[in-house]
């Protein structure tokens, strides 16, 4: 096993609804689907926005599209009329999310390369 940043695998969108928070994980091949739910984790997406404040994380998978979609609640401090943040709307947070170690095996299918 090895590790490689996540937008080696997948790309990402973002988008807001007042303090909460929208990410879609797009797979670049089919063949990372299982690997992507295996790492990309609900846990490990809160742990990753915790910093920010969220409070919860929810995933909804999308096996026929090979994405998946994260609500990630309180995460834009308070949203687009309250924040001090440059980017209120959470739209380069999809990098965030695309900057996170996902473990791959040694299988050149699973590392996207």
């Amino acid at each position: 096993m090895t590790t490689v940043p996540l937008h080696r695998l997948a790309h990402a969108r973002t988008g807001d609804k007042g303090n909460r928070l929208n990410v879609s994980l797009i797979a670049h091949d089919r063949e990372n689907w299982d690997l992507l739910v295996r790492e990309v984790t609900e846990a490990r997406v809160l742990a990753l926005f915790a910093h920010r404040g969220a409070s919860a994380v929810r995933r909804y998978l999308m096996p026929s599209l090979g994405a998946m979609n994260f609500v990630v609640e309180d995460a834009l401090e308070g949203g687009v009329n309250t924040a001090l943040c440059l980017d209120a709307h959470g739209k380069t947070l999809s990098f965030l999310l695309l900057s996170m170690d996902v473990a791959v095996d040694s299988n050149p299918l699973a590392t996207a390369l």
